[in-house]
């Protein structure tokens, strides 16, 4: 499995920030960005939330950009502005399942979701529980949330 230093997070999670930058503001939705890594240290996917349509997370754009089965996720890095949503309306799949079902084992972010959309997020916490490694890099949380400015004060 891909082991990155901390300077590889940080820089990964910098160019999930300046893809996240690239979201049409919503005021119902965060504008995050998201980078697959392979094993090898090469970007294999990337992708920000409404990309391709008005209701698509970063994490789900990213992985639609491969097979399901494409072996290469099972040594991947998902690197995500914010943490991988944990519920969504019902005809669409949470990203941390999505994460789950790819067979990802490792996820960085900048940032914890608050409470603003959904109550309490649990990304993280189904994640770890289902022994994915999950690495929050708090440095960058400033800078995955100055592009979600449009939402008001965040915490």
């Amino acid at each position: 499995m891909y082991a990155p230093d901390r300077d590889q997070d940080l820089r990964w999670i910098q160019r999930a920030i300046d893809l996240a930058a690239l979201c049409p503001p919503a005021t119902g939705a965060f504008s995050v960005g998201a980078v697959i890594v392979g094993a090898d240290g090469s970007e294999l996917a990337a992708g920000y939330s409404r990309a391709t349509g008005p209701h698509e997370h970063a994490e789900e754009v990213a992985l639609a950009q491969l097979p399901q089965d494409d072996p290469r996720l099972t040594e991947a890095t998902m690197y995500s502005t914010l943490e991988p949503c944990s519920q969504r309306s019902a005809s669409r799949t949470p990203c941390a399942q999505r994460i789950l079902e790819a067979g990802i084992p490792r996820v960085v972010i900048a940032w914890r979701e608050p409470s603003l959309f959904v109550d309490d997020c649990v990304g993280y916490e189904q994640l770890v529980e289902a022994g994915v490694t999950v690495v929050e890099l708090p440095e960058l949380a400033t800078a995955a949330k100055a592009v979600n400015s449009h939402l008001g004060r965040l915490s």
